[in-house]
């Protein structure tokens, strides 16, 4: 107990000594020299006052003082030392003046600098040379060699008349050669670089010469983390002939297909850059193979179909061979469906062959009951994807129990053209999907005959200025065939929807066939709309606003468009545009709200 009140009394004696200490401790003193630069642009004076050692030997110091010949020596040297830092920014003509403004007996010693930093200099010339391989193959005529040269000269990024900063000078530099390298020169480096300053006129002359070094062709893959699947399918999915030039771009490409492939969870690929193997160098392909199966639960909301649950498997070696198996079940309030697909991995040409299968249950004013079998080739391209399939499909239709059926056979080609700036998240450039079939069919109370049916979609996306930005779209559709023939449901065409015309709900555009709206034959809708960031401190957070127009018919003549418009939240997110948008559709006198994420091609 003794020893208890002991410490306690230690520890109040501590806690007294510490509060007069701080007591009795001295005010912080003022730093012991001061600099203030007057004349030139705030950015001018904040260099100045930041790397001058006149100004910077107070915080070096601490409170240390500073003797007289120590300040007269820094104030000495300030002159010089200005005109340095000036010459980083282009100024090589300045006027400076530098006057001690120290009081007798003042604590702190204060200097003046009064600047004036005359006019930055230009870069009057610019003599870009390359030397090596990708010289001497432009002047034997070899057409990529060329247009790499001119390439490399018009994205400098310093041309005559361009302000010179040695900060600019150095990242065209760097620039200049990651994109030499970029186009299949590994090794390319400087052989020599200058720039020549005449400060009578206030003029620099740039000089680069670039060490092109020997172009990389494709000569081996090594492949490194492969367990399960086949090397033929990492090879076919190379697409590159031995000597095909290894740009960067052509790496990024094979890299993004073997991603998309979705047999592997991580990619890599990656060039020695040994200049004495460029003839045939090696491209080294690291990968994590996905797991074989993967099975996915989901819940969530449609603004089409409402709410909505399910259930996607993948199995990406089946039996232990090399195909792909998809199958996904969805059970929604408006919309049921089931959705599968087996398919060999892309081969030569990127080409993949499939066997698919879809039955779907759609609600809206009626109820389309759709099953449908398809065998086919298909190829995803970087910008172009392409299928060829034939297809047999069956419908039924029902409104107030009357059911209608409808079965065909047909030939069908399916290709979506993308020319983007971003494939996610795009604001210019346009995407075309094309769609055309050739088919027999036959229906409850029709004849049997053949049919044709077109459709394309165009979009496009334009930044207009000002943190502005368009986007544009028109849709088209028509089936050609006699009107005593029927096709299934899905052949025809309904409007209305958040893809479609906004202010109408999904489907419910078209023909009026038995009471309900039903598929017509021809379609068509337009769309306009501008968004614009909200909120500088949140630059993907866009507002928008947007006019939709359209339907669909049992012919153009008859057909009768519908408007809708609204205004609407963007959400630029990394899996896509999440959009939320309020539309009013004239001619029902309604509003409606849609949610949705992603592009739609």
């Amino acid at each position: 107990m003794r020893g208890g009140w002991a410490a306690a009394l230690f520890a109040f004696l501590l806690a007294g000594c510490a509060a007069l200490k701080e007591k009795d401790a001295p005010a912080p003193q003022a730093a012991p020299t001061s600099l203030e630069v007057t004349g030139g642009s705030p950015a001018l004076q904040q260099l100045l006052e930041r790397f001058l050692d006149v100004a910077r030997v107070g915080a070096l110091a601490g409170s240390e003082t500073i003797d007289d010949l120590e300040w007269s020596r820094l104030i000495q040297a300030a002159p010089a030392q200005a005109r340095e830092l000036l010459q980083t920014e282009g100024y090589f003509s300045p006027r400076i003046e530098v006057a001690d403004e120290t009081r007798p007996g003042a604590a702190q010693r204060r200097v003046r600098l009064n600047l004036d930093p005359g006019p930055r200099a230009e870069i009057s010339r610019v003599t870009f040379e390359v030397e090596g391989p990708l010289d001497s193959a432009a002047e034997a005529g070899d057409a990529r060699a060329r247009a790499t040269l001119d390439d490399l000269r018009k994205s400098w990024t310093l041309p005559a008349g361009k302000p010179f900063r040695n900060a600019d000078w150095g990242e065209a530099k760097a620039a200049a050669l990651a994109r030499l390298r970029a186009a299949g020169y590994a090794s390319a480096s400087w052989a020599g670089t200058g720039a020549e300053v005449e400060a009578a006129t206030n003029q620099v002359r740039l000089f680069v010469v670039a060490d092109s070094g020997p172009l990389f062709r494709f000569g081996e893959l090594q492949v490194e983390g492969l367990a399960t699947h086949d090397l033929q399918t990492v090879r076919d999915l190379a697409a590159m002939e031995p000597g095909t030039p290894l740009g960067e771009s052509v790496l990024l490409d094979y890299q993004e297909r073997l991603q998309k492939a979705g047999l592997f969870d991580n990619v890599s690929v990656t060039l020695d850059p040994d200049p004495a193997q460029a003839a045939a160098a090696k491209v080294i392909v690291r990968l994590r193979e996905a797991p074989l199966q993967t099975l996915t639960f989901g819940i969530g909301y449609s603004g089409t179909t409402g709410q909505r649950v399910s259930v996607d498997h993948t199995y990406r070696r089946v039996f232990g061979y090399p195909l792909a198996a998809r199958n996904k079940l969805l059970l929604g309030r408006l919309s049921q469906s089931w959705d599968g697909e087996l398919s060999t991995p892309p081969g030569k040409g990127l080409w993949r062959t499939l066997l698919g299968g879809t039955i779907e249950r759609l609600v809206s004013s009626d109820i389309v009951l759709t099953q449908q079998l398809r065998f086919g080739r298909a190829q995803e391209g970087q910008r172009i994807d392409r299928t060829y399939f034939v297809q047999s499909e069956r419908s039924l239709r029902s409104v107030d129990q009357i059911d209608t059926e409808v079965v065909a056979l047909s030939l069908n080609y399916q290709g979506i053209w993308r020319h983007l700036d971003n494939a996610v998240l795009p604001t210019q450039g346009y995407s075309l999907s094309a769609q055309g079939s050739f088919g027999r069919a036959h229906g409850t109370g029709a004849e049997t005959g053949l049919f044709v049916r077109s459709y394309g979609r165009l979009t496009g996306y334009l930044p207009l200025g000002r943190n502005w930005y368009g986007q544009a779209r028109v849709e088209l559709g028509q089936v050609f065939k006699k009107n005593t023939v029927a096709v299934p449901d899905p052949e025809l065409f309904r409007a209305g929807g958040e893809d479609s015309v906004r202010g109408y709900g999904y489907r419910d555009l078209g023909p009026i066939v038995g009471g309900a709206v039903a598929g017509g034959n021809s379609l068509f809708t337009t769309s306009i709309e501008l968004a614009h960031p909200l909120s500088a401190s949140i630059p993907t957070l866009w507002g928008a606003v947007f006019a939709d127009a359209g339907n669909a018919a049992n012919s153009f003549r008859e057909m009768k468009i519908d408007r809708g418009a609204g205004v609407g939240l963007r959400w630029r997110s990394p899996v896509g545009p999440l959009r939320l948008d309020l539309a009013y559709g004239y001619q029902v006198r309604k509003y409606r709200f849609y949610f949705s994420v992603g592009v739609t091609f």
